[in-house]
C-alpha cells in the first residue's frame, strides 16, 4: 500500500511530540500491514513524551512512537500463513532474534537482541503499522478494539503477578498506574487472599478498589509498611509487585515483605536505587525478580483466558478515549495522573 498516513512523531530531543503526515510503511514477505483501530498510551510512551533521562539515553528521534494497539490486517507478505486479511490482531511488541541463547531456551522475552516497536523502531501511534507476522496475536472478532489495545500491558501485569504462586497469599501492588491497576485485577482473579494497593493518587486508588483491591492505601497519609504489618498480624505480605519505580516505595516494598517472600519488579527507576541487601534480601531469604515484557506466548494465552472468562474486566480502567489528533490531551492526563488507561483512535 502506498500513500501517506497520520502519525504521532517524536520529532526532537525534548518534551512533546507532533502529528505529522508520513509514508505508510511498506512490508516484506514475512510482514503484515495493520490498520490501527485503537492504540493506548503506556508509561514508556509518557517517558518518551516527557523526555526524561531514560528516554534521552535510549531513543533516537525523529520516529513514530507507541507500541500498544489493536487493528485489522489489510495486507500480508507472500510468505505469511498465520493471519489473513480482515483478521483482528494485537501484537507482541518485542521483536526478537530467535538465535541467541535466551531465544533458543524458551526465554525469548529476554532476548539479548530485542528491538521494541515504538522505542527502537517505528511504532503504532499512526493509522497503519507494519510488523513481522510471527509477532501477531489474533483477537476474537467480538473483542472491542479498545480492550484489544491493552492486552500488551496487561501481559506485563500478568507476567509480574503470576511469576510465582499467589493463590491464597497476601499481595501488595505498589503503584496504581494502568499496569498496576490490571495487576490488582489479575491478583484477585488468581485467588490472592488479600490485594493491598498503594499509591499517592486518590483517583487511581479508587480505580484500584473497582479492580478488586481489598485494601487501598494512600502512602502520603498512612505508613505503607505499618499497614501491611497490621493486615498480616505482623508477618508481612507474601508477594510484592513493584510498579512505581520510586526509590522510597521500592524500599518500603522490601520492608513489608515477609521472610521467604517474593518481590517482582516491573518498574523502571530512572536512577540507581539503594537497597539494604543484607537485612531486606539475604537475612529474609526472599526472591527478587526482574520482570520484562511477556513470556512468548504463554503470557498472551493467560491474558486471553482471563479476558474471555470475564475474571478481569479491563474496561473499568479504560477511562478516556481521544482521536489521534487530540493525543496531547491524553498525555496531559497521564502526566497529571487523572486517568486510568487512555486510548487513542486513529
Amino acid at each position: 500500500m502506498n500513500g501517506k498516513m497520520k502519525a504521532i512523531v517524536k520529532h526532537h530531543r525534548d518534551k512533546g511530540a507532533r502529528l505529522e503526515m508520513v509514508d505508510i510503511p511498506q512490508i516484506n514477505e514475512n510482514e503484515v500491514l495493520i490498520k490501527v483501530k485503537a492504540t493506548s498510551i503506556c508509561g514508556t510512551d509518557v517517558h518518551i513524551y516527557a523526555w526524561d533521562e531514560w528516554s534521552a539515553s535510549r531513543v533516537n528521534p525523529p520516529y513514530v512512537f507507541g507500541h500498544e494497539f489493536a487493528g485489522e490486517v489489510v495486507e500480508i507478505g507472500e510468505d505469511v500463513t498465520n493471519v489473513k486479511i480482515g483478521d483482528s490482531v494485537s501484537a507482541e511488541t518485542h521483536i526478537v532474534c530467535g538465535e541467541c541463547p535466551q531465544c533458543l531456551t524458551g526465554n525469548a522475552h529476554i532476548c539479548r537482541n530485542t528491538k521494541i516497536i515504538g522505542v527502537d523502531i517505528d511504532g503504532c501511534f499512526a493509522e497503519y503499522v507494519a510488523l513481522p507476522a510471527k509477532n501477531l496475536w489474533k483477537n476474537d472478532a467480538e473483542m472491542p478494539m479498545s480492550v484489544g489495545s491493552v492486552q500488551e500491558p496487561m501481559g506485563n501485569a500478568v507476567h509480574t503477578v503470576l511469576a510465582g504462586d499467589v493463590a491464597g497469599k497476601t499481595v501488595s501492588i505498589i503503584g496504581c498506574g494502568p499496569i498496576g491497576l490490571m495487576a490488582v485485577g489479575v491478583a484477585k482473579a488468581a485467588g490472592a487472599s488479600q490485594v493491598i494497593a498503594y499509591d499517592l493518587n486518590e483517583y487511581r486508588l479508587e480505580l484500584a478498589k473497582e479492580m478488586g483491591a481489598t485494601t487501598i492505601v494512600n502512602s502520603k497519609e498512612q505508613d505503607p509498611v505499618q499497614v501491611a504489618m497490621e493486615l498480616t498480624d505482623g508477618n508481612g505480605v507474601e508477594v510484592v509487585c513493584e510498579m512505581s519505580g520510586h526509590p522510597v516505595a521500592i524500599d518500603q516494598g522490601f520492608k513489608m515483605l515477609t521472610n521467604g517472600g517474593r518481590m517482582s519488579i516491573l518498574s523502571l527507576p530512572v536512577k540507581p536505587v539503594q537497597v539494604d541487601i543484607t537485612n531486606d534480601i539475604v537475612f529474609k531469604g526472599i526472591t527478587v525478580q526482574g520482570i520484562t515484557g511477556r513470556k512468548m506466548y504463554e503470557t498472551w494465552r493467560q491474558v486471553a483466558g482471563l479476558l474471555e472468562s470475564g475474571q478481569v474486566d479491563v474496561k473499568k480502567m479504560i477511562t478516556h478515549e481521544f482521536s489521534l489528533e487530540d493525543f496531547e490531551k491524553g498525555f496531559d492526563l497521564m502526566l497529571e495522573g487523572k486517568c486510568g488507561k487512555v486510548v487513542l483512535k486513529p
